[in-house]
């Protein structure tokens, strides 16, 4: 029997925006996936909750009644532990966390809570050797993800588990390990492949975690029309997540810390709230407890729970 699961497959800097194409590229981008999921405008800021048989969609507020842009240490760690982080020590942080989000972070999170109960736990995204390297030189710190695993006492998958397709690169094909970071037997996925790819992964834990964090870089940078691509390729990613899932049994959770790439007016995060989506039995009931960023751990929690 297969037993109860759920993933948060997280997209960094994605909010929902305005109807203006020369401002927001959901506007423009060929979305099939989830247009078909949600309709017309799921993407936009005054398009509301909406649930159909296979999923929800929650406008989800990363501002948490605190002053001043939302940031990705505090979002992040406000996702993975259900409590505001920002709140807590009184500023949105980031990118990476500080002391007092350190400290936040280590009070607990979905990672230590399930390995705790004995069960299974992993960030799905690997790194390469070099982070790991920088990580052990005092050159580099963890971002809030990595930090809640580490805390947990999860290993952080890198090449080997990439190289065993344990593990599926943030950048989803695997191109770039073959091509940047000198791994030229790095396993290469269709955007399609990638997604069923992380489903099939994620059955393997009572709880998991996705990071992606391009889409971010592409909102802090970079044209329209290279926003509009990546989010079109999300979308396929989406398809063989959506087609690899198994609804039965596992909750599927995507949500962003805070917007970003839907305003190419600037190069800042935005206010803008973000769409979590979920697909699993009982996605509508989970849905209506979330408001802001910390109801995402909490629903979570309700599942694997009940």
């Amino acid at each position: 029997m297969t037993k109860k699961h759920a993933l948060i497959f997280f997209i960094d800097g994605v909010g929902m925006g305005s109807a203006d194409p020369e401002v927001n590229p959901f506007v423009t981008a060929d979305l099939p996936v989830l247009t078909a999921l949600f309709g017309d405008g799921w993407y936009l800021a005054d398009g509301g909750r909406r649930t159909t048989e296979q999923a929800s969609l929650v406008p989800t507020d990363a501002c948490l009644g605190v002053e001043g842009r939302p940031q990705s240490a505090t979002g992040q760690a406000a996702i993975l532990t259900g409590r505001n982080v920002s709140a807590a020590i009184g500023e949105h942080y980031g990118p990476k966390p500080n002391q007092p989000v350190r400290d936040e972070i280590a009070k607990g999170s979905l990672f230590s809570e399930t390995t705790e109960l004995g069960e299974k736990a992993a960030l799905l995204s690997p790194y390469p050797q070099g982070y790991f390297d920088a990580i052990n030189s005092g050159k580099r710190l963890y971002s809030s993800v990595p930090q809640a695993a580490v805390n947990a006492g999860i290993k952080l998958f890198g090449p080997d588990e990439l190289m065993a397709q344990k593990a599926v690169s943030p950048g989803f094909t695997g191109e770039v390990w073959r091509t940047i970071l000198d791994y030229p037997d790095a396993p290469l996925y269709t955007l399609h492949e990638a997604g069923q790819q992380i489903a099939k992964i994620a059955a393997d834990y009572r709880f998991s975690f996705f990071e992606h964090w391009p889409s971010d870089r592409l909102g802090h940078r970079g044209p329209l029309s290279e926003a509009k691509a990546h989010l079109e390729k999300l979308d396929k990613v989406y398809g063989g997540l959506l087609e690899g899932w198994d609804a039965e049994n596992g909750l599927l959770v995507i949500s962003s810390d805070h917007g970003n790439i839907e305003d190419k007016t600037h190069r800042h995060h935005t206010k803008n709230r973000v769409a979590t989506i979920l697909v699993g039995k009982g996605h509508a009931e989970l849905a209506e407890s979330i408001e802001d960023l910390t109801g995402i751990a909490q629903a979570v929690r309700r599942f694997l729970e009940e």
